[in-house]
């Protein structure tokens, strides 16, 4: 069976974006690249502030609610949609409830070749790229390091900590199918 889904669970500012982007240079095929961050962007603005959207907390902690739920159900659906056409999927992903989040995956992609791949960084490190990129409230590099993997099974890690994008897009590229 040939890969169709390659998914990218990481903190923030772990290198999952930088990853995608290479990926997309260095396999063969054309790939589709998707995250949460286009599902957040996509909302309305409403709900980027509100409990039952998505509210990121003055230290970085995120809480999502039950409309958020319900439109990133339909965002898998149509993410695997796209799959099940045919077209190859990056998804670019924060696991935030760890386990539970990859099972919400899984169930949305039941039947695809997916290569799951955990995405690491030292919170340190992170925390520096967090600052240098300006977009991100400060500490959610840190709260989100460890607790997007905790449960979660992976067909491959990749750690950005010392290495290169391009590295580790190569070693991904290499065990998909």
């Amino acid at each position: 069976m040939t890969t169709q889904v390659i998914v990218l669970n990481g903190g923030s500012s772990s290198g999952k974006s930088g990853i995608a982007r290479c990926l997309q240079a260095v396999l063969p095929d054309p790939w589709l690249a998707v995250g949460v961050d286009t599902l957040i962007e996509a909302m309305p603005v409403s709900m980027q502030t509100s409990d039952a959207g998505i509210e990121i907390a003055a230290d970085g902690g995120v809480s999502v609610g039950p409309e958020f739920r319900t439109l990133e159900a339909a965002w898998m659906a149509g993410v695997t949609a796209m799959a099940n056409a045919g077209a190859r999927i990056i998804v670019d992903e924060v696991f935030l409830g760890g386990a539970a989040s990859q099972q919400r995956w899984q169930k949305a992609l039941g039947g695809l070749d997916v290569l799951w791949v955990g995405v690491r960084c030292e919170s340190t490190v992170a925390a520096g790229r967090e600052i240098a990129r300006g977009n991100r409230v400060k500490g959610m590099a840190v709260s989100q390091a460890e607790v997007v993997h905790q449960g979660v099974l992976y067909d491959l890690e990749v750690d950005t900590t010392h290495s290169e994008a391009l590295e580790c897009a190569r070693t991904i590229a290499a065990q998909t199918r």
